[in-house]
């Protein structure tokens, strides 16, 4: 709660609706801040259906405000299929900057090189996820990835697999209550939440690239 922008809480003072991927989420949130709206429920399942709803409000004058749970609307949360929608119908968008484990973990990654890849989650299937991020690792570019607590040890596992030495950072419950933030090369940190008793939290993996250093190298050699 403590990285909610005086933008954003302007945003919900002023909507007469509030859309929200979990009302139960942002109903606490709003009551944090001492604000009464209608909530609407716009999650992943429902978000084509809803989209058109919203967009009757908008025609009739209304302001409409989305909020996902934890983290910005759009990125690797609902909202994309939503902005699709009420721009279609010709209604302007405003995006309103907020707290993401995107940017939070870029911030504290150190050098990626110019170029970064964001994957987001991964296929859940073993053999789909070790093949694109092999693919991933071998452009040589940065790459952030999103992982459940779930699949978190077989991820770094795989990357391990591909390439022990490889940097990567990881962030666990970035900017939430109990963020944690660890780094060394893929065999170390495979290492170490293998052999964590229980984990909790949803994640997020920077994985450095491999062009930085090679122009490194050759300017050296220069």
């Amino acid at each position: 709660m403590g990285d909610i922008t005086l933008r954003a809480i302007e945003t919900f003072k002023n909507a007469d609706y509030i859309a929200a991927e979990d009302t139960r989420h942002t109903l606490q949130l709003l009551n944090h801040l001492e604000i009464k709206k209608p909530l609407i429920s716009c999650r992943a399942q429902n978000e084509r259906s809803v989209g058109p709803k919203i967009v009757e409000l908008l025609d009739q004058g209304h302001s409409v405000a989305y909020a996902s749970d934890a983290g910005t609307p759009g990125i690797s949360d609902p909202g994309a299929v939503l902005v699709d929608i009420v721009r279609e119908a010709g209604h302007q968008v405003v995006p309103i900057p907020g707290a993401s484990a995107f940017a939070t973990l870029i911030s504290v990654a150190g050098s990626g090189g110019k170029t970064l890849i964001f994957e987001g989650f991964l296929s859940p299937k073993p053999g789909r996820r070790r093949s694109r991020l092999r693919e991933l690792m071998q452009t040589g570019d940065a790459i952030i990835i999103y992982e459940s607590p779930y699949r978190i040890t077989k991820l770094l596992s795989d990357i391990a697999d591909i390439d022990s030495t490889r940097r990567i950072v990881v962030g666990r419950e970035l900017t939430k209550l109990h963020e944690e933030i660890t780094s060394g090369s893929a065999g170390t940190l495979r290492d170490d939440y293998a052999n964590r008793p229980s984990i909790k939290g949803e994640f997020a993996i920077f994985i450095s690239g491999t062009k930085n250093i090679q122009l490194s190298e050759e300017s050296a050699d220069n």
